[in-house]
């Protein structure tokens, strides 16, 4: 591959030209910059992206921020694959890559973690990464706090965050879980349940939001014993549902704040001998690839997964550029009707 300097030469012009080409192409007039490009491309030359970043105080890396300890298995959670993907493409369109900044928990692995946020904004500078992109993975709102008012452009997914620099991408979660609970009460349902996400993340208390919102709204009674944690994990809500089951007055349907659990859900009750949907509804929340593949297909409320990284690209690009800090953007959901409520 060719250098800087083998392209200055056969341009007859000088490196610091062939670097301001590629930097700050305004800056050379249309005729070198033609001739340098021309024969940057004959030589398949690529300028060194560490070089530049250190000349222009900016690279162009976004840090990806997100615990990826096989003890907290949200990183593996199927709807994040779609997720990443969209982010990936839609900063690929602006020529700006993507830089895994993972923990497992453990600091001296990786040279911060997220119970010392600071030294992931410190690793930031340093590298002079244009922004940050923050995935919670449990319990890591706290430390997103210190990103948001650190002033390097960060946008976090499913954690509602303020600063100088820094917006959220996220779900309408209660208008989705209430599109759900309200499907469950035309088909005549009254004892409904719900298997909830972990206490103290948001979409998880959104969703529960919208679930009592609507059991209010059709005049339906509130139990506490029909509102029982899981993780957003299958195993949770196989057991979930077993206590639901073992209630003197079961639920005849039951909302589950992720797919993984309304599955986990549906094993716990064929484990009883119960049919789906005949003996028991059953409503998801997600729409990743395994609920229309179970049998019965899941209804479902779907979230748009790939326009999740879309929208944080875009908000990310609009801060790093200068046109400002973006408003938070709350996409919509969309009630995917299948066979698990026998409608």
């Amino acid at each position: 591959m060719a250098t800087g300097r083998e392209i200055a030469e056969l341009c007859g012009v000088s490196v610091a030209t062939v670097s301001r080409v590629f930097n700050q192409p305004e800056t050379v007039n249309d005729e070198t910059r033609e001739r340098v490009l021309r024969v940057a491309k004959e030589l398949d030359y690529r300028p060194n992206e560490s070089a530049r970043a250190l000349s222009m105080k900016q690279s162009t890396m976004i840090g990806l921020v997100w615990d990826t300890d096989h003890r907290r298995p949200g990183w593996r959670h199927p709807y994040l694959q779609d997720l990443l993907i969209g982010l990936k493409s839609a900063l690929s369109a602006h020529g700006y890559h993507l830089l895994m900044l993972a923990t497992s928990g453990d600091s001296r692995e990786v040279g911060a973690s997220l119970a010392d946020p600071v030294g992931y904004v410190n690793m930031t500078r340093r590298h002079h990464l244009g922004g940050l992109v923050l995935i919670d993975s449990g319990s890591d709102a706290e430390a997103f706090e210190t990103f948001a008012q650190s002033g390097v452009p960060c946008v976090a997914v499913d954690v509602a965050i303020e600063g100088p620099k820094a917006t959220y991408v996220t779900s309408d979660n209660a208008a989705g879980a209430a599109s759900a609970v309200r499907h469950l009460t035309r088909l005549g349902h009254s004892r409904i349940a719900t298997i909830t996400g972990p206490p103290g993340n948001q979409p998880a208390e959104a969703r529960i939001s919208g679930y009592r919102t609507v059991m209010r709204e059709s005049g339906l009674r509130l139990r506490d014993e029909y509102v029982v944690a899981g993780d957003f994990y299958r195993a949770s809500g196989t057991a979930a549902m077993q206590r639901l089951l073992a209630l003197d007055e079961p639920p005849t349907a039951v909302f589950a704040a992720s797919d993984e659990m309304a599955v986990g859900a549906l094993l716990g009750a064929r484990a009883a001998g119960l049919r789906v949907p005949d003996d028991l509804a059953l409503v998801g929340f997600d729409d990743i690839e395994i609920a229309s593949v179970v049998d019965p297909a899941l209804t479902t409320v779907a979230q748009d997964k790939p326009g999740f990284g879309v929208a944080a690209a875009k908000a990310i690009m609009a801060m790093i550029t200068g046109a400002g800090r973006e408003d938070p953007v709350i996409l919509p959901t969309q009630l995917v009707i299948r066979d698990s409520c026998g409608s």
